[in-house]
């Protein structure tokens, strides 16, 4: 496997895309743990993703992995717990590696852009069986109370306007832990609804009972750790 690439999962959305879009393939190859997959069905799903032009770049590691996704994981990789909710997941800047570096633990995204959804899912029916993938939006999701030890939402509540109701459900859903990422500072990115600061957060999740709450900084974030 390519070190340069989370390549386990790319071979997965190759897979899950096959299957998606029925394109004619070894289905020896298909059905095969990820992990069981031989240099050549590697080789040949590569092939075929070049082309059906399936594009790749989000699976290109970054030279170095974000800070704040470093320090979430650190923070994970103290714990012992069995699932966790990942609230918008996107293009999985944390996804990819917390799937990488801890793939015992079974994960559910949390996604509602549709083209977003389909690559997930797509990973999800390719072969990443801890992955399960769900098109609801934290604000009003009908996953039932306490399914989690942690939920995650990095990067996430500033793009939400009804940042009450996002916080309330990610607390009714975590069994343990909430955890949280946000700019410390003003942006131009124009997505950005809020800057929630340390003392917006508190009061937020101290009214939904939460008041073990720690804080910490990255570089140009904030992130929080809630205890229940």
């Amino acid at each position: 496997m390519d070190e340069r690439f989370y390549s386990k999962y790319a071979l997965a959305v190759i897979r899950g895309r096959i299957k998606r879009l029925g394109i004619p393939f070894d289905n020896a190859i298909l059905e095969k743990e990820l992990d069981d997959l031989s240099d050549s069905d590697c080789k040949a799903l590569f092939d075929i993703a070049r082309e059906n032009e399936i594009k790749l770049y989000h699976f290109k590691k970054s030279d170095r992995t974000l800070p704040r996704v470093v320090k979430v994981l650190g923070f994970l990789k103290s714990l012992y717990f069995e699932s966790l909710l990942d609230v918008g997941s996107g293009r999985g800047v944390f996804l990819l590696p917390l799937l990488e570096e801890l793939p015992h633990i079974n994960v559910t995204s949390l996604e509602i852009l549709e083209k977003r959804v389909l690559l997930l899912s797509d990973i999800a029916n390719g072969g990443a069986n801890n992955l399960t993938v769900v098109n609801e939006s934290i604000c009003d999701t009908s996953l039932p109370e306490k399914s989690f030890d942690v939920v995650t939402m990095l990067e996430v509540l500033e793009h939400i306007y009804d940042v009450e109701s996002a916080i309330k459900n990610a607390v009714r859903l975590a069994r343990h832990f909430v955890v949280v990422t946000v700019p410390s500072k003003e942006d131009d990115n124009p997505e950005h609804i809020h800057l929630l600061t340390k003392d917006m957060l508190t009061k937020y999740f101290n009214a939904c009972g939460v008041t073990k709450l720690s804080f910490d900084g990255v570089p140009g974030h904030l992130f929080m750790i809630g205890r229940l």
